[in-house]
């Protein structure tokens, strides 16, 4: 979820030369406009021609956009224009989760030339602050994230990106597997930020896309349990192909009963009915769904993790109690720590992780605007939803 730039990724406020290697005959960098998804305003999305980024660092490469997934928080700045901090105040290309095809790169760029396949991570931070300095680069406060305001993001033609977060993808990888490196990153970086370890017992919360991949992740990386819970049958049928060992289904709040109290009940149920004894190693939440939210704190055993990954209301109900007398510790997880984007490429690549399997539905360039209706309308077969780029 996200901050970025086109223009000005890593601008040194100068004028740079750039080399020009053309894919083809056709000199696709003297366009100076192409076709872009641009949110104009609450609800109101367009394809309409936008400005050619230009390569402003010598370390910035052009690319041609390949193939966009849709992201929450992509629907999310369409419908309300704003995530926390982030306010929509003029029009924004959307559009962050991206694969493309170098066309030219910048005069100090030497591990990349044009025609290289690349999955491109979106957020690019400033490496100077405290953050960056320490290698916690993911919570840098100057970090240029694609389609955050007041940046824009990779569902247009062309998008400049710094070079060394664009990733060259295997020969045995293709487009679409590259725009699902950044998911996968997400989950990597959600099972990092829990410390997971081989043997451990894990709890995934929510088998939508992150969840499943979180479920897959943990399976890879040597977990002994995977249990996917969510509250769609469907979502949990597919969770039990990728890395659950088991599902769960939990039952709704009886009449009367606190919402508490019923997550407590069915938190020892789930234990019980599960073999999880005192509860998991580890609890992933990645639905951001206040009953998640704490069935996941009693679910998990004395002394163990709970890394909160999904986001759902900004404010819910929180059993801090719980967390205290059970010396629990609590993680927050966002975007990408420093190696989820190669260890994404090689889950996919070396076969761990089928990420092109979550991929339902396919629309072109010209249809992104349906895209997202069927993304919005949240329907339980639509799992991962992709966009084909600008076509010549």
């Amino acid at each position: 979820m996200s901050p970025h730039a086109i223009d000005d990724l890593n601008s040194t406020g100068s004028t740079i030369e750039s080399t020009q290697k053309p894919l083809s005959n056709k000199k696709q960098t003297a366009e100076t406009t192409h076709k872009a998804f641009v949110l104009n305003s609450i609800k109101n999305v367009e394809i309409k021609d936008h400005p050619v980024p230009q390569i402003k660092d010598p370390y910035d490469v052009l690319v041609h956009v390949s193939q966009t997934g849709i992201c929450g928080s992509d629907v999310h700045y369409w419908q309300r224009g704003r995530i926390g901090p982030y306010v929509l105040t003029d029009p924004m290309v959307l559009g962050h989760e991206s694969s493309g095809v170098v066309v030219s790169v910048g005069q100090s760029v030497t591990d990349l030339q044009p025609g290289d396949k690349v999955a491109m991570e979106p957020g690019v931070p400033c490496r100077r602050c405290e953050y960056c300095r320490k290698g916690s680069y993911h919570l840098c406060t100057s970090m240029v994230f694609a389609a955050t305001p007041p940046h824009d993001g990779t569902l247009a033609k062309y998008y400049v990106n710094a070079s060394d977060f664009c990733y060259k993808l295997p020969e045995n990888m293709d487009l679409e597997e590259g725009a699902m490196v950044e998911p996968v990153s997400v989950a990597v970086a959600i099972a990092k930020t829990a410390d997971l370890k081989a043997g451990q017992t894990v709890i995934v919360m929510g088998c939508g896309p992150i969840g499943i991949l979180c479920q897959a992740v943990a399976k890879a990386w040597g977990a002994k349990k995977v249990v996917g819970i969510d509250i769609t049958q469907s979502r949990l049928d597919l969770a039990k192909r990728y890395g659950a060992d088991e599902t769960y289904l939990p039952p709704r709040p009886a009449e009367g009963v606190s919402p508490m109290d019923h997550a407590q009940a069915t938190a020892q149920r789930l234990k019980d009915d599960l073999g999880f004894g005192d509860g998991a190693d580890v609890v992933l939440e990645c639905s951001g769904a206040e009953p998640c939210v704490q069935l996941g704190v009693f679910a998990a055993k004395p002394g163990g993790t709970i890394v909160q990954a999904g986001m759902g209301k900004e404010i819910v109900a929180f059993p801090i109690t719980a967390v205290c007398t059970q010396g629990l510790t609590l993680k927050g997880s966002i975007r990408y720590l420093p190696g989820c984007y190669p260890a994404a490429i090689d889950l996919i690549s070396s076969g761990k992780i089928n990420a092109k399997g979550l991929v339902t539905h396919r629309f072109k360039f010209d249809e992104a605007e349906e895209a997202f209706e069927l993304v919005k309308a949240g329907r339980s077969d639509v799992f991962k939803v992709l966009i084909e780029g600008v076509v010549d």
